[in-house]
């Protein structure tokens, strides 16, 4: 397997491994802080062979139509996966919970989206990332990590007396997702919407 594309099925492969390390203390009542703690340096280096594929895709002349495919799918089923993890808290009380609506609309927004590439690649168009797309998911991680913030503030029992706020924030980083998710969108829908029209 090419380097760049291992690099992605990690990422890939983590999805379903930060969803169990997240939910495992919300079923369980047990090792609250300590699946957050485990799982935390994992979703770094997952968010990190976004990057890592790229640069070794290019540096060993591996880029190819699988890869532009390959690529965003290992993206959007992390964070779908990390997302749907944010609609329930340890401690809804106290903790961050991510408003289903919002959750909707992003995931209808990255199914599209998929749907979009395998028609494209039915045609023999793969489509690569684009600005737009790239600056969705930097916010896209940023809202990840600023929610798994929260809630290991929760699980480590700091609820500091701003939390409020905090969700706030959080609903707010949430919501500028969806408007550069659907900005992405329409882009594409423009760049390549003649390939739907075919």
């Amino acid at each position: 397997m090419k380097k760049s594309n291992a690099f992605t099925l990690s990422r890939l492969l983590y999805a379903p491994v930060f969803f169990l390390l997240y939910f495992i203390p919300v079923w369980t009542g047990k090792f609250a802080a300590l699946s957050l703690i485990i799982a935390i340096p994992l979703l770094i280096f997952a968010e990190l062979t976004d990057a890592l594929d790229g640069y070794y895709a290019r540096k060993y002349n591996e880029v190819s139509d699988f890869g532009k495919m390959f690529d965003p799918f290992a993206d959007v089923m992390l964070h779908v996966s990390s997302f749907l993890c944010f609609m329930k808290s340890f401690d809804p009380e106290k903790g961050f919970v991510l408003p289903v609506w919002i959750f909707v609309l992003i995931f209808y927004r990255e199914f599209g989206q998929n749907f979009l590439r395998m028609v494209a690649a039915k045609k023999g168009v793969a489509i690569a990332a684009r600005k737009g797309g790239k600056l969705k998911t930097v916010m896209y991680v940023a809202a990840e990590f600023y929610c798994v913030f929260l809630e290991l503030l929760v699980r480590l029992n700091f609820v500091p007396d701003c939390m409020g706020i905090l969700k706030y924030i959080a609903i707010g980083l949430f919501v500028v997702c969806v408007i550069l998710s659907y900005v992405s969108f329409i882009d594409y829908l423009i760049h390549f919407g003649k390939v739907l029209k075919q």
